[in-house]
């Protein structure tokens, strides 16, 4: 089962990595993982450092992208990006938060939904 969903994963990141490329993003890394986790992309856009949370889904009964990610997923990708920010001494850098989801069961050239700047962060959260 864990090869299954780390391959259905794999292709639903590939798919937001192309329709992201498609508008222009720069892709820093995929799959940047460390001891707190992994970030699914980091990626440029347009001196914007993005921090990309992958979310695919059959079907679209649990609700879209933004319903992909509560409160503590948020948490999380803070503490990766505060991480990965410190590890690649990046200060003073605009960034931000997007998500993308990936609908399998979406008609025909609606099955990807980006929502760039998806949650703000409080105070120095990013902040190393």
């Amino acid at each position: 089962m864990g090869d299954r969903r780390r391959l259905v994963g794999d292709e639903g990141e590939g798919q937001a990595e192309a329709f992201l490329r498609s508008r222009g993003f720069r892709i820093i890394g995929r799959n940047v993982r460390s001891a707190l986790g992994e970030l699914d992309l980091v990626a440029d856009d347009q001196g914007v450092l993005v921090f990309v949370e992958v979310k695919r889904r059959r079907t679209g009964t649990f609700g879209g992208a933004i319903e992909a990610v509560d409160a503590r997923k948020r948490a999380k990708l803070i503490r990766l990006a505060a991480q990965y920010l410190a590890q690649h001494r990046i200060e003073d850098r605009p960034c931000r938060f997007d998500v993308v989801l990936i609908q399998d069961d979406a008609v025909p050239g609606a099955a990807v939904q980006h929502i760039a700047n998806a949650f703000d962060v409080e105070g120095d959260d990013l902040r190393w």
